[in-house]
């Protein structure tokens, strides 16, 4: 017996909630590691390595430091994660009918990149946002703790282009 019915509206809810679950849960348990990546990629001078990255973070804003941007990172990360594990099963069997069963089973190499593909344009559109308030609470001292103050500011200096510069390297990636 099968907890919900493939295709069901509940089964994309449960691949949604799945993909909240492994991607915002994971992400925000390493942010500290990519607080520092970060600062490592906008000052070498500063954050020389990962250890003295960590030592300089400690050594100026204490244990909560390390936490820097955990909310974007929890919002964005789960909200890709709700996209990706959602959408790819909607276009996993979207594409499959249109191709056909038969098609779709001989392609199905092909129609999963497809349907992965679909699911990941959408996922990182939902994510480039709280990325993007994430690198600035995280990279630029001073300008903003928290989610709260650093949305309202990045709108007001730069609108809404401000939360989508980096969709495209994301894209990429």
């Amino acid at each position: 017996e099968y907890s919900c019915e493939y295709g069901s509206l509940k089964f994309y809810a449960l691949c949604g909630v799945g993909g909240v679950l492994s991607c915002g849960l994971t992400h925000t348990g390493v942010v500290p590691l990519d607080l520092v990546k970060c600062r490592m990629q906008v000052d070498p001078q500063k954050y020389k390595s990962i250890f003295n990255g960590f030592s300089v973070t400690l050594n100026e804003d204490g244990v909560r430091g390390l936490a820097k941007g955990w909310a974007p990172t929890f919002i964005g990360y789960s909200m890709q994660g709700l996209c990706k594990f959602g959408f790819y099963e909607v276009f996993k069997i979207l594409y499959g009918n249109m191709l056909g069963e038969e098609n779709a089973y001989l392609w199905r190499t092909s129609l999963y990149l497809a349907a992965s593909a679909s699911a990941e344009f959408f996922a990182d559109i939902a994510l480039a946002p709280m990325e993007a308030a994430k690198v600035r609470i995280q990279t630029q001292p001073g300008y903003a703790n928290t989610l709260r103050q650093a949305l309202p500011k990045m709108f007001a200096e730069e609108g809404i282009w401000a939360f989508y510069k980096g969709v495209a390297p994301l894209w990429m990636r």
